[in-house]
């Protein structure tokens, strides 16, 4: 079985090749996301190279990437990834490392990319995309439309607001708001957060917080792995409340009128990269075309179709000058911004080197936490 994947991998590469010599391949995560992606950045990017770029769908991680770096089948070129899979990823050679200032353009006015760009990157390998939010969303119809949550503590309410909740399918920001929820103080961007898990029992409270909210009779959870399904599980009455992408939410609520409201008290605030595929079956186009896609126009450019940050500094400046900036010509997007003042009151930043370090032990604990809830 193992020798025919690999050759069906094998067989999918020789296809993709003949079929599109010049054709640059990007795996992200689908939906309204990859849509702003195509058509903000993507599309003008592929026209101003004469390069053709696809983009195909996957779930986060890096086992894909892997599969078929081992079947000798590498179809992919770059991937857009959370920030801990940079490091993991660039650690065991999977990624191409960048010469930051020399591989990526500067701003606008000169400023040089290193700088431009809000922070450092997690590795070597990384350049980074979007700013966004993990936050939660409630359906404005539960409860007869008479009460709404507005805390990080509402979302484990079920006295209060009972009905099943959406969580994310791994135990990646379920913690931290976990913790919060049960009277952990945030601390600056989170670190009394990540201090309390570091220390004994806090990643056993956390986890014991998830477990009570999954098996109250009141409530009750349903576990979600792709970022469409948050909204759609909200419009369609499974859930009453679901944490999510607040892009995703934007998109259910502004862009199609949606009966759901975000809330953003104890939001997990969070940065995604793009990383270069070593060995990507055309590595130099992609070179060219993720250059090209992070520059200050392009970056803007996405967040003309869902509420993401973009991750320079120069973009927002963009934006700004260009409100309303969302693509039906009225709705102004700085507001709408996890970045935005009254959005972040109360945050935490979500660390990667925490979940690069501790992922794997955590991710044994939490699927045997999940599997007694059945």
């Amino acid at each position: 079985m193992k020798k025919l994947s690999k050759l069906l991998l094998a067989l999918s590469f020789v296809l993709s090749i003949t079929t599109s010599s010049y054709a640059v391949t990007v795996a992200s995560w689908g939906g309204a996301y990859t849509e702003s992606q195509k058509l903000g950045y993507g599309d003008p990017t592929a026209k101003a190279l004469g390069v053709e770029i696809n983009w195909v769908d996957y779930s986060g991680g890096l086992s894909e990437i892997k599969a078929q770096k081992e079947a000798g089948a590498i179809t992919w070129d770059i991937i857009d990834l959370f920030a801990f899979d940079t490091i993991n990823g660039c650690d065991e050679g999977l990624f191409v490392e960048f010469d930051f200032d020399k591989d990526f353009p500067a701003a606008p006015d000169g400023t040089p990319a290193s700088e431009d760009f809000f922070t450092g990157m997690p590795s070597k390998c990384a350049v980074g995309n979007i700013l966004y939010s993990w936050n939660y969303a409630y359906d404005t119809r539960a409860w007869g439309g008479k009460k709404a949550p507005t805390k990080i503590k509402d979302f484990f309410n079920t006295k209060k607001f009972p009905g099943k909740r959406a969580i994310y399918k791994s135990a990646l920001t379920n913690l931290e708001i976990a913790l919060a929820a049960d009277g952990v103080k945030m601390g600056k961007g989170g670190a009394l957060i990540y201090k309390r898990l570091e220390e004994e029992g806090g990643v056993d409270r956390a986890m014991n917080k998830i477990k009570e909210l999954c098996t109250d009779p009141n409530g009750g959870c349903v576990f979600w792995s792709a970022g469409a399904q948050p909204p759609e599980l909200l419009v369609a009455g499974e859930v009453v409340m679901a944490t999510g992408w607040n892009g995703r939410f934007f998109n259910a609520e502004v862009g199609e009128n949606a009966p759901i409201a975000q809330v953003w008290d104890g939001q997990g605030l969070d940065y995604e990269y793009f990383a270069l595929v070593k060995g990507g079956p055309d590595e130099a186009n992609a070179k060219k075309a993720l250059a090209m896609m992070t520059n200050t126009e392009m970056l803007a450019g996405s967040a003309k179709y869902i509420a993401y940050a973009p991750w320079r500094k120069s973009s927002l400046e963009v934006i700004k000058a260009g409100e309303p900036w969302y693509k039906d010509g009225k709705t102004e997007m700085m507001p709408q911004m996890p970045t935005a003042p009254a959005n972040t009151k109360n945050y935490f930043l979500v660390d990667p080197f925490y979940w690069a370090d501790n992922g794997t032990e955590i991710g044994e604990k939490w699927e045997a936490m999940k599997a007694t809830l059945n």
